[in-house]
């Protein structure tokens, strides 16, 4: 049943006459909806959310983070361009000065602004695409490189802590209460031999080793808005999962969803592989951005991301295979099942693939 969208925009006092509302249907996690008003003679249009609170379980605690983020970037770039009016979301205020509010039963909403005149792209085949959505990231990391990460809440807590994620697998692997372990025996036999490889980012995040940062933590293209004209990135979205962790986190997670010759969930293996050219466009957009700011060990670890990204993905499907299906929503029964199987075959071709993707890297940083 849809909302009163014209009741819920009252929280925000937004200016104008209520028009008309239709509904988003990209992402799977919040309700998201176009809603329209009358004002100066034109329509204004702003995008409304109900957020899920069982996935985020502290949706306060996420908006203090969206809004210091979004402030620390908005005078990034009035300070370099004077004006961000396009480049970062303007949330919705309520009077007592919330970026949120509650409904009468307890449904949290809020609103932004919604961008005019920008577009995404769900599909990567273009070069360009990637190589644009890298630097609309590299941007962003950019822009909050000076921003203490450690002020942030955790939004989903031990979200990349990759030693925890393969240690419940391997638990639930051994009661197997649904006896499926013997569907997966081969894919967990690797994950079970890479697991040091695979734990690598998170021990020297633990260690100090590597600085910690902002990061967006769900780095598809689609959450980058474009220019339809110039074609240029403008702004990065969806920042629900924004806390701290690893730059790598944000670069694997882009390149492993983005650079894959084909879907995620392909069930055909033998169209999975990491494509170069792909890979070499993000690299090209995000490293080329961020070089700068980065640490030496930071680029020299970048590569890794992918792939541990890639095993980490592949644990959690294989953990909620194992636990009965329980986390992730399925188009169909063995829909995890194919997911876990896919994303090890992408693993097992970026491990053989990992000296390149470093030189790659390091030379587009001019480090080599």
């Amino acid at each position: 049943m849809t909302p009163d969208l014209k009741h819920i925009g009252t929280f925000f006092d937004i200016p104008g006459e209520y028009i008309s509302y239709e509904v988003i249907k990209s992402g799977n996690i919040n309700q998201t909806y176009l809603v329209k008003y009358f004002r100066d003679g034109v329509e204004k249009p702003y995008i409304i959310q109900r957020v899920n609170t069982y996935v985020f379980k502290n949706p306060e605690q996420v908006m203090q983070n969206i809004s210091a983020v979004t402030e620390h970037i908005r005078a990034k770039v009035k300070e370099k361009q004077g004006t961000a009016k396009r480049n970062v979301l303007h949330y919705l205020y309520t009077p007592d000065g919330h970026n949120f509010a509650y409904d009468e039963e307890g449904g949290f909403w809020r609103g932004y602004r919604y961008i005019d005149d920008s577009v995404t792209y769900n599909t990567v085949d273009q070069l360009w695409i990637l190589e644009e959505a890298g630097r609309g990231f590299g941007e962003f990391q950019l822009n909050l490189a000076d921003f203490d990460a450690s002020v942030l809440f955790e939004s989903i807590p031990d979200f990349h802590n990759t030693r925890k994620r393969f240690d419940r697998l391997f638990e639930m692997a051994e009661k197997d209460p649904h006896d499926r372990v013997k569907d997966v025996r081969e894919e967990l036999k690797y994950l079970r031999e890479r697991y040091e490889l695979s734990c690598t980012l998170c021990d020297m995040l633990e260690k100090g080793e590597l600085p910690l940062r902002v990061t967006h933590n769900d780095t598809k293209c689609n959450n980058v808005l474009f220019d339809p004209v110039t074609k240029s990135a403008l702004a990065v979205i969806d920042l629900d999962t924004v806390m701290p962790g690893l730059c790598a986190y944000d670069f694997g997670d882009a390149i492993r969803f983005g650079a894959n010759n084909t879907d995620e969930d392909d069930p055909n293996y033998s169209k999975i592989f990491l494509d170069m050219e792909k890979y070499k466009a993000f690299v090209r957009g995000f490293i080329g951005t961020l070089k700068d700011s980065l640490t030496p060990l930071e680029l020299e670890t970048m590569h890794l991301g992918a792939y541990i990204m890639t095993t980490e993905l592949a644990a959690r499907f294989m953990l909620d295979y194992l636990e009965g299906d329980v986390y992730f929503k399925l188009n169909y029964p063995e829909h995890n099942l194919v997911r876990t199987k896919a994303q090890t075959v992408l693993a097992k071709d970026m491990e053989s693939k990992l000296g390149e993707m470093q030189r790659i890297v390091l030379e587009t940083a001019g480090m080599k």
